[in-house]
Protein backbone atom coordinates (compact mmCIF):
# COMPACT_ATOMS: atom_id res chain seq x y z
CA UNK A 1 0.00 0.00 0.00
CA UNK A 2 1.54 3.33 -1.04
CA UNK A 3 1.32 6.68 0.77
CA UNK A 4 -1.68 7.89 -1.28
CA UNK A 5 -3.63 4.74 -0.50
CA UNK A 6 -2.87 5.01 3.22
CA UNK A 7 -3.94 8.67 3.25
CA UNK A 8 -7.11 7.87 1.29
CA UNK A 9 -8.23 4.99 3.52
CA UNK A 10 -7.37 6.87 6.69
CA UNK A 11 -9.39 9.85 5.49
CA UNK A 12 -12.31 7.64 4.47
CA UNK A 13 -12.27 5.94 7.87
CA UNK A 14 -12.37 9.27 9.74
CA UNK A 15 -15.26 10.49 7.57
CA UNK A 16 -17.20 7.26 8.06
CA UNK A 17 -16.47 7.22 11.79
CA UNK A 18 -17.58 10.81 12.41
CA UNK A 19 -20.95 10.36 10.69
CA UNK A 20 -21.84 6.67 11.07
CA UNK A 21 -19.05 4.72 12.73
CA UNK A 22 -19.34 6.48 16.08
CA UNK A 23 -23.06 5.73 16.14
CA UNK A 24 -22.40 2.04 15.39
CA UNK A 25 -19.70 1.84 18.07
CA UNK A 26 -21.95 3.65 20.57
CA UNK A 27 -24.81 1.26 19.85
CA UNK A 28 -22.52 -1.75 20.39
CA UNK A 29 -21.20 -0.37 23.70
CA UNK A 30 -24.73 0.36 24.92
CA UNK A 31 -25.90 -3.16 24.03
CA UNK A 32 -22.98 -4.73 25.89
CA UNK A 33 -23.59 -2.54 28.95
CA UNK A 34 -27.28 -3.56 28.98
CA UNK A 35 -26.39 -7.25 28.77
CA UNK A 36 -23.93 -6.85 31.66
CA UNK A 37 -26.53 -4.94 33.69
CA UNK A 38 -24.43 -1.77 33.84
CA UNK A 39 -27.16 0.53 32.50
CA UNK A 40 -29.15 1.26 35.65
CA UNK A 41 -31.11 4.53 35.70
CA UNK A 42 -31.35 6.54 38.91
CA UNK A 43 -34.67 5.79 40.62
CA UNK A 44 -34.49 7.58 44.01
CA UNK A 45 -35.88 10.91 45.25
CA UNK A 46 -39.45 10.45 43.95
CA UNK A 47 -40.80 13.52 45.74
CA UNK A 48 -38.45 15.94 43.97
CA UNK A 49 -40.59 18.77 42.55
CA UNK A 50 -38.65 22.04 42.84
CA UNK A 51 -39.52 25.53 41.70
CA UNK A 52 -38.30 26.26 38.18
CA UNK A 53 -37.79 29.36 36.07
CA UNK A 54 -38.84 29.26 32.42
CA UNK A 55 -36.32 31.66 30.89
CA UNK A 56 -36.67 33.18 27.40
CA UNK A 57 -34.11 35.56 25.89
CA UNK A 58 -35.91 37.37 23.09
CA UNK A 59 -35.31 39.84 20.31
CA UNK A 60 -38.26 41.12 18.25
CA UNK A 61 -40.56 38.15 18.83
CA UNK A 62 -43.94 39.93 18.59
CA UNK A 63 -45.26 37.36 16.10
CA UNK A 64 -44.65 34.53 18.60
CA UNK A 65 -45.16 36.13 22.04
CA UNK A 66 -48.87 35.41 22.56
CA UNK A 67 -48.62 31.78 21.47
CA UNK A 68 -45.43 31.24 23.49
CA UNK A 69 -46.82 32.73 26.72
CA UNK A 70 -50.07 30.78 26.44
CA UNK A 71 -48.11 27.61 25.80
CA UNK A 72 -45.84 28.29 28.79
CA UNK A 73 -48.81 28.79 31.14
CA UNK A 74 -50.45 25.58 29.90
CA UNK A 75 -47.54 23.27 30.75
CA UNK A 76 -48.34 20.45 33.15
CA UNK A 77 -46.44 21.43 36.31
CA UNK A 78 -47.67 23.11 39.51
CA UNK A 79 -48.37 26.69 38.42
CA UNK A 80 -47.15 28.18 41.69
CA UNK A 81 -43.77 26.53 41.14
CA UNK A 82 -43.09 28.01 37.69
CA UNK A 83 -41.57 31.48 37.33
CA UNK A 84 -41.71 33.10 33.89
CA UNK A 85 -38.78 35.35 32.98
CA UNK A 86 -38.33 37.11 29.64
CA UNK A 87 -35.22 39.17 28.86
CA UNK A 88 -35.64 41.39 25.81
CA UNK A 89 -32.47 43.14 24.70
CA UNK A 90 -32.85 45.63 21.86
CA UNK A 91 -36.41 44.63 20.93
CA UNK A 92 -38.09 47.54 19.16
CA UNK A 93 -41.16 45.80 17.71
CA UNK A 94 -43.33 46.01 20.82
CA UNK A 95 -42.33 42.63 22.28
CA UNK A 96 -41.79 43.96 25.85
CA UNK A 97 -45.11 45.83 25.80
CA UNK A 98 -47.00 42.71 24.72
CA UNK A 99 -45.33 40.65 27.46
CA UNK A 100 -46.21 43.15 30.18
CA UNK A 101 -49.90 42.53 29.54
CA UNK A 102 -49.56 39.07 31.08
CA UNK A 103 -49.76 38.64 34.84
CA UNK A 104 -47.05 36.38 36.16
CA UNK A 105 -44.49 37.24 33.46
CA UNK A 106 -41.40 39.12 34.60
CA UNK A 107 -39.97 41.26 31.81
CA UNK A 108 -36.44 42.66 31.94
CA UNK A 109 -35.89 44.95 28.98
CA UNK A 110 -32.97 47.06 27.84
CA UNK A 111 -32.91 49.17 24.70
CA UNK A 112 -29.30 48.26 23.95
CA UNK A 113 -28.85 45.08 21.96
CA UNK A 114 -26.20 42.81 23.45
CA UNK A 115 -27.04 39.54 21.74
CA UNK A 116 -28.60 36.43 23.21
CA UNK A 117 -25.74 35.66 25.57
CA UNK A 118 -25.76 39.23 26.82
CA UNK A 119 -29.45 38.84 27.65
CA UNK A 120 -28.80 35.52 29.39
CA UNK A 121 -25.92 36.87 31.47
CA UNK A 122 -28.05 39.82 32.56
CA UNK A 123 -31.23 37.84 33.14
CA UNK A 124 -29.67 35.06 35.21
CA UNK A 125 -29.12 37.56 38.04
CA UNK A 126 -32.90 37.53 38.56
CA UNK A 127 -33.27 33.73 38.70
CA UNK A 128 -33.81 32.46 42.26
CA UNK A 129 -35.14 28.94 41.64
CA UNK A 130 -32.89 25.84 41.85
CA UNK A 131 -33.61 24.89 38.23
CA UNK A 132 -33.66 27.23 35.22
CA UNK A 133 -35.13 26.09 31.90
CA UNK A 134 -34.04 27.94 28.76
CA UNK A 135 -36.32 28.07 25.76
CA UNK A 136 -36.61 30.06 22.52
CA UNK A 137 -39.44 32.50 21.90
CA UNK A 138 -40.49 30.92 18.60
CA UNK A 139 -40.88 27.35 19.87
CA UNK A 140 -43.82 25.50 21.37
CA UNK A 141 -43.09 23.13 24.25
CA UNK A 142 -44.68 19.74 24.81
CA UNK A 143 -47.20 19.77 27.66
CA UNK A 144 -45.12 17.50 29.95
CA UNK A 145 -41.78 19.13 29.15
CA UNK A 146 -41.10 20.72 32.55
CA UNK A 147 -42.03 17.56 34.44
CA UNK A 148 -39.92 15.39 32.14
CA UNK A 149 -36.92 17.67 32.61
CA UNK A 150 -37.30 17.80 36.40
CA UNK A 151 -37.55 13.99 36.57
CA UNK A 152 -33.94 13.67 35.43
CA UNK A 153 -32.70 16.22 37.95
CA UNK A 154 -33.73 13.79 40.71
CA UNK A 155 -30.28 12.31 40.17
CA UNK A 156 -27.79 14.62 41.97
CA UNK A 157 -25.11 13.78 39.38
CA UNK A 158 -27.16 15.44 36.63
CA UNK A 159 -26.28 19.09 36.15
CA UNK A 160 -27.96 19.75 32.81
CA UNK A 161 -30.90 18.26 30.90
CA UNK A 162 -31.41 18.71 27.18
CA UNK A 163 -34.81 18.43 25.60
CA UNK A 164 -35.45 17.41 22.02
CA UNK A 165 -35.77 19.75 19.09
CA UNK A 166 -38.59 18.51 16.84
CA UNK A 167 -38.87 19.77 13.29
CA UNK A 168 -42.35 20.10 11.82
CA UNK A 169 -42.24 18.89 8.23
CA UNK A 170 -44.31 20.95 5.86
CA UNK A 171 -44.56 20.68 2.11
CA UNK A 172 -43.21 24.19 1.78
CA UNK A 173 -40.10 23.30 3.75
CA UNK A 174 -38.67 21.41 0.76
CA UNK A 175 -34.96 20.57 0.97
CA UNK A 176 -34.45 22.28 4.30
CA UNK A 177 -37.28 20.32 5.91
CA UNK A 178 -36.26 16.97 4.45
CA UNK A 179 -32.60 17.32 5.33
CA UNK A 180 -33.01 19.04 8.69
CA UNK A 181 -35.72 16.63 9.85
CA UNK A 182 -33.68 13.51 9.01
CA UNK A 183 -30.55 15.04 10.55
CA UNK A 184 -32.31 15.83 13.83
CA UNK A 185 -33.89 12.37 14.07
CA UNK A 186 -30.44 10.82 13.72
CA UNK A 187 -28.97 13.30 16.21
CA UNK A 188 -31.76 12.48 18.66
CA UNK A 189 -30.84 8.79 18.55
CA UNK A 190 -27.16 9.56 19.13
CA UNK A 191 -28.06 11.78 22.09
CA UNK A 192 -30.07 8.98 23.70
CA UNK A 193 -27.09 6.64 23.41
CA UNK A 194 -24.62 9.33 24.53
CA UNK A 195 -26.69 9.95 27.64
CA UNK A 196 -26.93 6.23 28.40
CA UNK A 197 -23.17 5.79 28.04
CA UNK A 198 -22.29 8.82 30.17
CA UNK A 199 -23.31 12.30 29.01
CA UNK A 200 -24.76 14.19 26.06
CA UNK A 201 -22.17 16.49 24.48
CA UNK A 202 -24.06 19.76 24.25
CA UNK A 203 -27.66 20.79 24.79
CA UNK A 204 -30.20 22.05 22.26
CA UNK A 205 -30.80 25.77 22.75
CA UNK A 206 -34.48 25.39 21.93
CA UNK A 207 -34.99 23.63 25.27
CA UNK A 208 -32.46 22.83 27.98
CA UNK A 209 -32.10 23.28 31.73
CA UNK A 210 -29.34 23.52 34.30
CA UNK A 211 -29.04 23.67 38.06
CA UNK A 212 -28.95 27.41 38.71
CA UNK A 213 -26.03 27.07 41.12
CA UNK A 214 -23.91 25.73 38.23
CA UNK A 215 -24.41 28.81 36.03
CA UNK A 216 -21.18 30.43 34.91
CA UNK A 217 -21.30 33.78 33.16
CA UNK A 218 -20.35 33.27 29.53
CA UNK A 219 -18.03 35.42 27.42
CA UNK A 220 -20.05 38.15 25.70
CA UNK A 221 -18.84 37.20 22.21
CA UNK A 222 -20.01 33.56 22.54
CA UNK A 223 -21.94 32.27 19.52
CA UNK A 224 -23.14 28.86 20.75
CA UNK A 225 -24.32 29.76 24.25
CA UNK A 226 -26.23 26.49 24.77
CA UNK A 227 -23.20 24.40 23.82
CA UNK A 228 -20.71 26.29 25.98
CA UNK A 229 -23.04 26.52 29.00
CA UNK A 230 -23.95 22.84 28.99
CA UNK A 231 -20.44 21.50 28.41
CA UNK A 232 -18.97 23.68 31.14
CA UNK A 233 -21.51 22.09 33.47
CA UNK A 234 -20.28 18.66 32.32
CA UNK A 235 -16.65 19.73 32.78
CA UNK A 236 -17.54 20.56 36.40
CA UNK A 237 -18.14 16.88 37.05
CA UNK A 238 -21.87 16.63 36.33
CA UNK A 239 -23.57 14.91 33.40
CA UNK A 240 -25.82 16.27 30.67
CA UNK A 241 -28.83 14.02 30.25
CA UNK A 242 -31.35 13.87 27.45
CA UNK A 243 -35.11 13.41 27.54
CA UNK A 244 -36.93 13.37 24.16
CA UNK A 245 -40.26 13.52 26.02
CA UNK A 246 -39.34 17.13 26.85
CA UNK A 247 -39.48 18.74 23.45
CA UNK A 248 -39.64 22.03 21.60
CA UNK A 249 -41.40 22.21 18.25
CA UNK A 250 -40.43 24.54 15.44
CA UNK A 251 -40.75 24.53 11.69
CA UNK A 252 -37.78 23.88 9.43
CA UNK A 253 -35.91 26.72 7.77
CA UNK A 254 -37.94 28.30 4.97
CA UNK A 255 -35.39 27.23 2.38
CA UNK A 256 -31.82 26.01 2.12
CA UNK A 257 -30.49 29.57 1.84
CA UNK A 258 -31.93 30.29 5.29
CA UNK A 259 -30.69 26.96 6.61
CA UNK A 260 -27.19 27.73 5.30
CA UNK A 261 -27.28 31.06 7.14
CA UNK A 262 -28.09 29.19 10.36
CA UNK A 263 -25.50 26.48 9.75
CA UNK A 264 -22.71 28.97 9.00
CA UNK A 265 -23.34 30.67 12.33
CA UNK A 266 -23.34 27.29 14.11
CA UNK A 267 -20.10 26.31 12.37
CA UNK A 268 -18.39 29.57 13.31
CA UNK A 269 -19.59 28.98 16.85
CA UNK A 270 -18.40 25.38 16.70
CA UNK A 271 -14.86 26.42 15.83
CA UNK A 272 -14.99 29.06 18.57
CA UNK A 273 -16.20 26.41 21.03
CA UNK A 274 -13.45 23.94 20.14
CA UNK A 275 -10.87 26.66 20.81
CA UNK A 276 -12.59 27.87 23.98
CA UNK A 277 -13.11 24.34 25.36
CA UNK A 278 -9.72 23.03 24.26
CA UNK A 279 -9.01 21.54 27.69
CA UNK A 280 -11.88 19.12 27.04
CA UNK A 281 -9.73 17.50 24.34
CA UNK A 282 -7.61 16.00 27.16
CA UNK A 283 -8.98 12.48 27.31
CA UNK A 284 -6.71 11.65 30.26
CA UNK A 285 -8.47 14.31 32.34
CA UNK A 286 -12.09 14.00 31.15
CA UNK A 287 -12.12 10.37 29.98
CA UNK A 288 -15.43 9.26 28.46
CA UNK A 289 -16.68 12.84 28.10
CA UNK A 290 -13.64 13.72 25.95
CA UNK A 291 -14.13 10.58 23.83
CA UNK A 292 -17.77 11.49 23.20
CA UNK A 293 -16.99 15.16 22.56
CA UNK A 294 -14.26 14.45 20.01
CA UNK A 295 -16.21 11.70 18.26
CA UNK A 296 -19.59 13.44 18.11
CA UNK A 297 -18.64 17.11 17.74
CA UNK A 298 -15.01 18.02 17.17
CA UNK A 299 -14.40 15.82 14.12
CA UNK A 300 -17.50 17.18 12.33
CA UNK A 301 -16.45 20.79 12.93
CA UNK A 302 -12.78 20.40 12.06
CA UNK A 303 -11.16 17.44 10.36
CA UNK A 304 -14.02 15.70 8.55
CA UNK A 305 -15.07 18.53 6.16
CA UNK A 306 -11.41 18.98 5.19
CA UNK A 307 -11.01 15.26 4.49
CA UNK A 308 -14.20 15.22 2.40
CA UNK A 309 -12.47 17.66 0.08
CA UNK A 310 -9.13 15.84 0.15
CA UNK A 311 -10.42 12.38 -0.77
CA UNK A 312 -11.71 13.59 -4.15
CA UNK A 313 -8.25 14.16 -5.72
CA UNK A 314 -6.78 11.22 -3.79
CA UNK A 315 -9.50 8.93 -5.13
CA UNK A 316 -9.05 10.33 -8.64
CA UNK A 317 -5.33 9.54 -8.57
CA UNK A 318 -5.94 6.00 -7.38
CA UNK A 319 -8.67 5.41 -9.98
CA UNK A 320 -6.42 6.87 -12.70
CA UNK A 321 -3.58 4.54 -11.68
CA UNK A 322 -5.97 1.61 -12.15
CA UNK A 323 -6.90 2.85 -15.62
CA UNK A 324 -10.46 3.61 -14.44
CA UNK A 325 -11.31 -0.07 -14.80
CA UNK A 326 -14.98 -0.41 -13.89
CA UNK A 327 -14.42 -3.44 -11.66
CA UNK A 328 -11.71 -1.64 -9.67
CA UNK A 329 -12.73 -0.54 -6.15
CA UNK A 330 -11.13 2.91 -6.46
CA UNK A 331 -12.96 3.53 -9.72
CA UNK A 332 -16.29 2.56 -8.16
CA UNK A 333 -15.64 4.78 -5.13
CA UNK A 334 -14.64 7.72 -7.31
CA UNK A 335 -17.74 7.52 -9.49
CA UNK A 336 -19.79 7.00 -6.34
CA UNK A 337 -18.49 10.34 -5.09
CA UNK A 338 -19.22 11.97 -8.43
CA UNK A 339 -22.76 10.57 -8.38
CA UNK A 340 -23.31 11.85 -4.82
CA UNK A 341 -22.29 15.41 -5.69
CA UNK A 342 -24.27 15.33 -8.91
CA UNK A 343 -27.30 14.32 -6.82
CA UNK A 344 -26.57 17.29 -4.52
CA UNK A 345 -26.39 19.58 -7.54
CA UNK A 346 -29.70 18.24 -8.89
CA UNK A 347 -31.19 18.70 -5.42
CA UNK A 348 -30.10 22.36 -5.51
CA UNK A 349 -31.53 22.78 -9.01
CA UNK A 350 -34.90 21.26 -8.04
CA UNK A 351 -35.09 23.14 -4.74
CA UNK A 352 -34.65 26.46 -6.55
CA UNK A 353 -37.57 25.50 -8.79
CA UNK A 354 -39.64 24.24 -5.86
CA UNK A 355 -39.75 20.70 -7.24
CA UNK A 356 -39.75 18.22 -4.35
CA UNK A 357 -37.71 15.01 -4.70
CA UNK A 358 -36.68 14.41 -1.09
CA UNK A 359 -34.20 11.62 -1.80
CA UNK A 360 -32.08 14.21 -3.66
CA UNK A 361 -32.42 16.77 -0.88
CA UNK A 362 -30.48 14.52 1.52
CA UNK A 363 -27.11 14.73 -0.35
CA UNK A 364 -27.82 18.42 -0.96
CA UNK A 365 -28.35 19.03 2.77
CA UNK A 366 -25.20 17.02 3.60
CA UNK A 367 -23.24 19.17 1.16
CA UNK A 368 -24.67 22.36 2.70
CA UNK A 369 -23.73 21.14 6.20
CA UNK A 370 -20.09 20.72 5.24
CA UNK A 371 -19.94 23.85 3.09
CA UNK A 372 -21.13 25.79 6.13
CA UNK A 373 -18.05 24.59 8.08
CA UNK A 374 -15.73 26.23 5.54
CA UNK A 375 -17.78 29.42 5.50
CA UNK A 376 -18.07 29.40 9.28
CA UNK A 377 -14.33 28.86 9.71
CA UNK A 378 -13.69 31.82 7.41
CA UNK A 379 -16.02 33.98 9.49
CA UNK A 380 -14.36 32.87 12.69
CA UNK A 381 -10.88 33.76 11.38
CA UNK A 382 -12.09 37.16 10.19
CA UNK A 383 -14.03 37.73 13.40
CA UNK A 384 -17.03 39.08 11.51
CA UNK A 385 -19.73 36.75 12.87
CA UNK A 386 -21.87 39.02 15.04
CA UNK A 387 -23.05 37.80 18.44
CA UNK A 388 -26.36 39.55 17.72
CA UNK A 389 -28.54 36.78 16.41
CA UNK A 390 -30.61 37.13 13.25
CA UNK A 391 -33.04 34.23 13.26
CA UNK A 392 -33.33 32.22 10.05
CA UNK A 393 -36.73 32.45 8.40
CA UNK A 394 -38.87 29.40 9.08
CA UNK A 395 -41.19 27.52 6.78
Amino acid sequence: MNAIEILFWTSLFVIFYSYLGYGILLFAIIKIRRILGLAKPFTGNDDYEPEVTLFVAAYNEKDYVDEKVKNSFSLNYPKEKVKHVWVTDGSDDGTPEILRKYDGVEVFHEDARGGKIGAMNRGMKFVKTPIVIFSDGNTTLGKESIQEIVNLFKDPKVGCVSGEKRIVDKDADAAAGAGEGIYWRYESTLKKWDAELYSVVGAAGELFAIRTELWQEVEKDTLLDDFIISLRVAMSGYTIQYNPEAYAIETASANVKEELKRKVRISAGGIQSVVRLRSLLNIFKFGTLSFQYISHRVLRWTLTPLLLLCIIPLNFILAYQSGFEIQNLYTLLFFGQVLFYVAALIGWFLENRQIKVKVLFIPYYFFIMNLSVYLGFNRYLKGNQSVNWQRAKRG
